[in-house]
């Protein structure tokens, strides 16, 4: 497998690097084609370090983030939620099949796209709201009001359906939709 280690605010240290290569080693066994590539994203934050794996194959793709405030912990948190996908894909498919490893399960041509999708959850709750045209600062007051993490408003200036949301690096984030309402 080939490997991609990118650092954004932090310098990838040999230290770093060798030790990304030795959790991702025990991922060859599955992993021994060369059509398979992995990429790791490091990132620090002023709440801790931000580690995205994403390893890419023909047939799916995983991905895991961990944060922590030791890179190395972060590291182990995102290896084990990698390792997790895996087995259940292997689950989800073996169920049908005789039993095989991981890697069969993964390479295996003749899965079906309706094997792979996540299985469909419930909606529990739905809930209405009537968007009232607002300032982004009036829509942060009111995220904070009611402690929710993200607000959707009607942006006042703009005439665009709008989110703002609180991001984990600190200050707030802002998603607002191409078409204007009429």
């Amino acid at each position: 497998m080939k490997l991609t280690i990118i650092g954004k605010n932090v310098k990838i240290t040999e230290g770093i690097k060798g030790a990304l290569e030795k959790k991702f080693s025990k991922f060859n066994k599955y992993f021994d084609r060369e059509d398979v590539t992995g990429r790791v994203l490091v990132r620090t934050y002023p709440v801790g370090k931000k580690l995205e794996i994403t390893i890419f194959t023909p047939q799916i793709i995983f991905r895991a983030e961990a944060i922590d405030d030791d890179l190395y912990n972060a590291m182990d948190i995102a290896m084990e939620k990698l390792d997790g996908q895996m087995r259940k894909l292997k689950t989800r498919i073996g169920k049908k099949q005789k039993r095989q490893s991981i890697a069969e399960a993964i390479y295996l041509e003749k899965i079906k796209a309706e094997k792979l999708k996540k299985e469909e959850e419930e909606v529990v709750r739905t809930k209405s709201i009537h968007l009232e045209p607002m300032t982004i600062d009036e829509a942060i007051a009111r995220m904070d009001a009611i402690d929710h993490d993200f607000f959707l408003y009607l942006d006042v200036d703009e005439n665009k359906i709008s989110v703002v949301y609180r991001r984990l690096d600190g200050g707030f984030g802002l998603l607002e939709a191409d078409n204007k309402i009429k």
